[in-house]
C-alpha cells in the first residue's frame, strides 16, 4: 500500500520491533503513551502486575471497606481498577457497609451495582435490594424473590424479614397471612442466632401465635435474645472505652445517646433493664436505614393512609391499610413484630403510653387490621 506521494508504508514487522524497543515490552502496534521523559526512564512495576494478583487485592479491600466511598473511589483511580473492581469474585466480597447507601443518593447507577453484586452472589446485596424493592419500589415479586435467594444460603436477616411478611401478609391481603410459614422461617433465623428472630419466637411461644403455647420455652428464648443482644454491645467497637462500658453496666437514670440519632437521646430506662444494663439499642442494619430514609424523606407517610412501624430502628411500611398491629393501650403506635413492639417499649413507648377509654383509627375502621397487642408488663417486658 501507497501514499498520495508514492511512498510505502512500513512493514508490520518493522512498526512491531521499533515499539518493542522503545516500550521495553511486546506491545504490537497500538499508539505510543506520551510520557515526560522522566517518567519514561521510569517503569511502571504496576502495569506489570498479573490481573489475578490485583484482583486478590481488591478483593480484600472490597471485603473490609467500611463505607460505599471506600469502594468507589477505587473505580476513579484508573480504567484498570475501574473494570478489574467489578469482576464477579470482588463483588461477591462486598462487605456490608458497601451497601449502606443514602436513601437521596438513590439513583440507577446504585440500583445497577446492587443488582450486580447480587448476580455474583453476595447475599447481602440480595438482601438490601430485596428490601429496597419489597417496600420501597414496590415490586413485591421482584423484592421477595432476592430475599429468598438470601434466605435460601441461610441469611438470617432475609429470613427474618420474609417471616415479618408471612406474619403480615404483605403485598397482599389479610389472608394471605401464613403464621405457621413465619414461625418456621423465624425459627430457623433464630436457629442461625438472629437476635430479632429470637424474640419474635418468644412472644409467638408465649402467646400461642402461629405455634402451640408454651410460655416456658418462650421465656427462655426472651431470655436468650438478651444474652445475645448484650454480648454483640459489649463486643461491638462502641465497648472499646473502658470508661464507656463501666458505664452502661452501671444502672442509670439518665437518657443516653441513640446510635442511630432520629431521636437525640433515649429515656432513661435502658433497652436491657431485664440484665440490669444501661445498654443503647444496637445499630439498625443498613437496609432499615434506608427505608427510615426513604419515607422520612415523603413526610414519614408511605402512601393514603398507611404507616410506618413505630420503632425507630425498622423502617418497614404497610403495605396495606390496617396492616400492622396497634398497641391496645394507647392506639397511637404501631409495629409490623412483636420484637419491634418490645424493643420500642423498653426504648422510649413505655414512658410514653397513656391508656385512653377508647380510640379508634383515622377512618372509624379498626376490625380490618391485624389485631391489637397489649402494651402492658405482662407482654412486652422481658426477663
Amino acid at each position: 500500500m501507497r501514499t498520495r506521494r508514492g511512498l510505502c508504508y512500513p512493514r508490520a514487522d518493522v512498526c512491531v520491533e521499533k515499539i518493542r524497543g522503545f516500550a521495553g515490552d511486546d506491545v504490537g502496534c497500538r499508539k505510543r503513551r506520551r510520557l515526560s521523559p522522566e517518567v519514561a526512564r521510569k517503569r511502571d512495576f504496576f502495569d506489570a502486575l498479573p490481573d489475578d494478583l490485583v484482583i486478590s487485592i481488591l478483593s480484600k479491600l472490597s471485603s473490609t471497606a467500611r463505607c460505599p466511598s471506600d469502594f468507589a473511589n477505587v473505580l476513579v483511580i484508573c480504567k484498570r481498577f475501574n473494570s478489574l473492581a467489578l469482576h464477579p469474585l470482588i463483588l461477591s466480597k462486598a462487605s456490608p457497609k458497601i451497601f449502606a447507601i443514602k436513601a437521596r443518593n438513590w439513583s440507577e447507577s446504585a440500583q445497577r451495582f446492587l443488582k450486580n453484586c447480587a448476580a455474583a452472589g453476595n447475599l447481602e446485596a440480595c438482601y438490601t435490594l430485596g428490601m429496597i424493592m419489597f417496600y420501597c419500589l414496590e415490586n413485591r415479586g421482584g423484592g421477595a424473590s432476592l430475599m429468598a435467594k438470601a434466605a435460601i444460603s441461610s441469611h438470617a436477616p432475609a429470613l427474618y424479614s420474609l417471616a415479618v411478611i408471612q406474619f403480615n401478609g404483605s403485598g397482599g391481603s389479610k389472608n394471605d397471612k401464613d403464621l405457621r410459614a413465619g414461625v418456621a422461617l423465624c425459627a430457623r433465623a433464630a436457629f442461625l442466632g438472629h437476635i430479632d428472630a429470637l424474640r419474635e419466637l418468644g412472644h409467638c411461644l408465649q402467646d400461642g401465635y402461629g405455634v402451640r403455647q408454651n410460655v416456658v420455652e418462650g421465656r427462655r428464648f426472651l431470655v436468650q435474645a438478651n444474652a445475645r443482644e448484650l454480648a454483640a454491645v459489649l463486643s461491638s467497637a462502641a465497648a472499646t472505652s473502658n470508661k464507656l462500658t463501666r458505664s452502661w453496666l452501671t444502672w442509670s437514670t439518665h437518657s443516653i445517646p441513640h446510635p442511630n440519632h432520629r431521636h437525640p437521646t433515649v429515656p432513661g430506662c435502658p433497652l436491657l433493664s431485664d440484665f440490669g444494663c444501661n445498654v443503647p439499642a444496637p445499630e439498625a442494619h443498613p437496609a432499615s436505614k434506608f427505608l427510615a430514609e426513604w419515607f422520612g424523606a415523603r413526610g414519614g407517610v408511605p402512601g393514603p393512609g398507611l404507616r410506618l412501624c413505630s420503632h425507630v430502628g425498622c423502617g418497614r411500611p404497610e403495605t396495606r391499610k390496617h396492616e400492622f398491629r396497634r398497641c391496645s393501650v394507647c392506639g397511637a403506635v404501631n409495629y409490623c413484630s412483636r420484637a419491634c413492639q418490645a424493643l420500642d417499649w423498653k426504648l422510649r413507648h413505655k414512658a410514653e403510653c397513656a391508656p385512653v377509654e377508647r380510640w379508634l383509627d383515622a377512618e372509624g375502621d379498626g376490625g380490618q387490621g391485624n389485631e391489637a397487642v397489649n402494651g402492658n408488663d405482662d407482654v412486652i417486658a422481658e426477663s
